[in-house]
């Protein structure tokens, strides 16, 4: 079976870890053709461990022949901008899921398009997924979970069941969201912080118990 072209939109350390997954994936299915970087802070031709940059976001628009992109970038804003800035209709987003993510029941999971599942995530039963979530190592969503679109939930972030979490959140490493519990919108989540109650939407949350920081 032919391999998929795909693009990495980032060049920094995240997007070699990307490509490090690309690469666990393909140990399996050989199903990806990796075939550069695309991004706007450095110049075509630049190199990584793993690849040269092609070009900016006007390269990514004006690419004449259908390619994947996976988008690695771990701020809810700037993954908004970018979806928002392709045009292309050539481009389309791939869920990439690690080899060893622990699917508690992968048939009663919904998931939308351009997430990326990095290593030993679990995913509990009955679990929703919308568009460009980041769910980072070790991070786990319980039993009901609903996570929106553009979160991005760092290593060892814990989502318990039945919760629901909006759009444009960001969650620290190893921070925790208790059973039950809305997250609204453009929230963000301290490192190590446990939320014990509803957020308010646009507001920072640090320590255990989690305390708001008014914006």
């Amino acid at each position: 079976m032919q391999k998929e072209k795909i693009l990495i939109y980032g060049a920094g350390g995240f997007g070699r870890e990307i490509a490090c997954l690309i690469n666990a994936i393909n140990i399996n299915e050989r199903r990806w053709d990796f075939i550069g970087f695309i991004d706007d802070g450095m110049p075509a031709g630049s190199k990584n461990d793993f690849g040269t940059v092609l070009g900016n976001i006007d390269f990514l628009n004006s690419y004449p022949n259908e390619v994947a992109v996976a988008i690695s970038v771990a701020s809810p804003k700037s993954l908004k901008w970018i979806t928002e800035s392709v045009t292309n209709n050539k481009v389309w987003y791939p869920n990439l899921i690690a080899p060893d993510t622990k699917f508690h029941d992968e048939a009663s999971l919904q998931m939308g398009m351009g997430n990326i599942l990095f290593f030993s995530s679990r995913i509990s039963c009955n679990v929703s997924v919308g568009d460009f979530n980041i769910i980072n190592s070790l991070a786990s969503l319980g039993h009901d979970a609903r996570l929106g679109d553009r979160n991005v939930l760092n290593p060892q972030v814990r989502i318990s069941g039945n919760c629901i979490i909006g759009n444009d959140n960001f969650f620290g490493m190893n921070s925790i969201v208790l059973q039950g519990l809305k997250i609204g919108n453009n929230t963000r989540v301290g490192v190590s912080a446990v939320v014990l109650r509803n957020t308010v939407d646009g507001h920072s949350y640090f320590g255990n118990p989690a305390r708001r920081i008014r914006s």
